[in-house]
């Protein structure tokens, strides 16, 4: 039989914003109007996150440009522009109804021509689509408003995989002839989404406006999103207090402000709309340099990095210490320790003995380390590593560039020895780290996907193998073996996962009613006057 299912849009509290609302806030009636101001940490490359993982674009992008489905907290899917879909017994068959009358924001319809070409397009271009759509054959189109996507093979996560932010359904008449990642509907995006796009002021803000033709009639509800790029953690916490800001995400002040604001009565704290993916912090090697090629000498490193030390320090223990890529949040995780704990003199041993001597001046060699520059902690994580290497003779100098530079120099040029970086495991770990550590997405170009190249046959074959696994015992421990090769090879280190926590006026409501929260595009948040 044919598993089909229909869903009801339903919005719950839990956690943190339970009890913020609790108070009468949900009984209120919805009010139409206003301007919202989104504080965002760093300022995306693109407004389309067809080509990209980034943060900054993620949040962006659902705003105009929407998804297939929607998720509730537990990660269970409701209608976004499908209505209805089914899986067939197999595992090889998604169907899916779309929504009729839904229009582009140039009044072109949308249909399941778009739905196909943007399906094919995130297995080509998008980082985590190489993995997500690997075993996708072709999408059918029976009629507009029927799709079929047909695969080679089982993919149990893929009804997961289809918010706004993660595979956006792009209008095939504007992409179609053109490279996607120069296409300018990156720039100044069309889509189907609540909002319409307005300005993007570079180093300012992005301005969307209410969609008046959007497909539910009664949405969205603020007239006005102002996404305003604020790089400096201090000047958010500030804008928070005084209320010109009004909502941000992923913890967005500095952590040294957190238990001042949470004094103050007109803001709220929220870990709603986080469940649909957790991050991993890490220190990448690059595997092809002179050093850390050598399994050695990244396992005197991983001896030199207190973990717990560095969490508080740079963290002030919001979050917790992780020594595999799957978050202990994850019903995926290995919670075996580290084989490679807290030793200097091991560390310095090990150093010794790939051949890596101190020279005269005490030092065994010099290597710069560059940052993802999204995070607030990225640089202290950097410095607390500076320091740690510095006690076993490496000296690290660190190298700070925008976003654009540090994906070039990772990802294309390669010109790196090590980095500190996040990594998003989303809903399933084929999906959020199978890209991290398959040889196969070892793709110059590509962000945030094999950046160390990685490379191990046994590897692939346990993430291909849990790809296409139905039975979820065998599946768990497919994950579980990748995880405890990982941990003696260390192509890098997992460092900690950090707790975040959406933070918002209370003038605010119903701005994070699913499971991405406000990566999501955001169509039933209000605000009072």
């Amino acid at each position: 039989m044919t598993a089909k299912f229909r869903t009801t849009r339903r919005a719950t509290l839990t956690g943190l914003s339970a009890l913020a609302f609790a108070g009468g806030a949900r009984a209120q009636a919805p009010k139409k109007g206003g301007t919202l101001t989104f504080l965002q940490n760093a300022e995306p490359t693109t407004l389309v996150s067809l080509t990209t993982v980034a943060t900054p674009s993620l949040t962006c992008s659902a705003k105009t440009t929407e998804g297939l489905l929607e998720y509730d907290y537990d990660i269970k899917p409701r209608p976004a522009l499908a209505t209805e879909w089914s899986i067939s017994p197999d595992g090889t068959r998604y169907s899916f109804k779309l929504r009729p009358n839904v229009k582009f924001h140039d009044g072109k319809p949308f249909t399941s021509a778009d739905v196909a070409y943007s399906i094919q397009l995130l297995k080509t271009v998008h980082p985590r689509g190489r993995n997500t759509y690997a075993n996708v054959v072709e999408v059918q189109t029976p009629d507009p408003l029927t799709a079929v996507i047909v695969l080679s093979k089982p993919a149990p996560y893929l009804i997961k995989a289809l918010t706004a932010a993660e595979s956006p359904m792009v209008p095939r008449h504007i992409y179609e002839g053109s490279d996607p990642l120069t296409n300018q509907n990156g720039n100044a995006p069309i889509g189907t989404g609540p909002y319409l796009f307005k300005e993007w002021v570079r180093g300012s803000h992005v301005i969307y406006e209410r969609n008046p033709n959007y497909w539910d009639a009664d949405l969205p509800r603020i007239d006005r999103m102002v996404c305003k790029f604020v790089r400096d953690a201090g000047a958010r916490s500030v804008a928070f207090e005084n209320g010109s800001g009004d909502i941000g995400y992923r913890t967005p002040v500095a952590l040294a402000d957190l238990e001042r604001l949470k004094k103050l009565p007109h803001l709220v704290f929220s870990t709603d709309g986080t469940s649909y993916s957790y991050n991993v912090q890490t220190i990448q090697f690059n595997l092809d340099s002179q050093y850390f090629k050598h399994l050695k000498v990244r396992q005197a490193v991983l001896h030199s990095i207190d973990r717990a030390a560095m969490l508080k320090a740079v963290a002030y223990g919001v979050g917790t210490v992780c020594h595999v890529p799957i978050s202990p949040k994850s019903e995926f995780h290995d919670p075996t320790p580290s084989p490679y704990a807290f030793d200097l003199k091991k560390a310095e041993q090990l150093l010794d003995e790939a051949g890596f001597p101190r020279g005269p001046d005490k030092v065994r060699f010099k290597v710069p380390m560059d940052y993802n520059p999204i995070g607030d902690e990225s640089r202290k994580v950097c410095e607390f590593t500076r320091a740690a290497l510095g006690r076993i003779g490496i000296t690290v100098e660190i190298r700070a560039q925008d976003l654009s530079a540090f994906a070039k120099r990772i990802y294309t040029d390669r010109e790196f020895d090590m980095t500190y970086n996040g990594h998003s495991n989303l809903f399933d770990p084929t999906v959020g780290v199978q890209r991290i550590y398959w040889s196969k997405n070892f793709k110059k170009g590509v962000p945030f996907s094999n950046g160390s190249n990685y490379n191990n046959p046994k590897v692939d074959a346990l993430l291909e193998g849990a790809a296409v696994e139905n039975d979820p015992v065998k599946r768990k421990a497919m994950f579980i073996e990748f995880q405890k090769i990982y941990a003696v090879e260390a192509p890098d280190i997992s460092l900690y996962t950090p707790l975040y926590l959406t933070i918002k006026n209370k003038r605010v409501h119903e701005d994070s009613p699913t499971a991405d929260g406000v990566e999501a595009n955001m169509s039933r948040v209000w605000v009072d006057a």
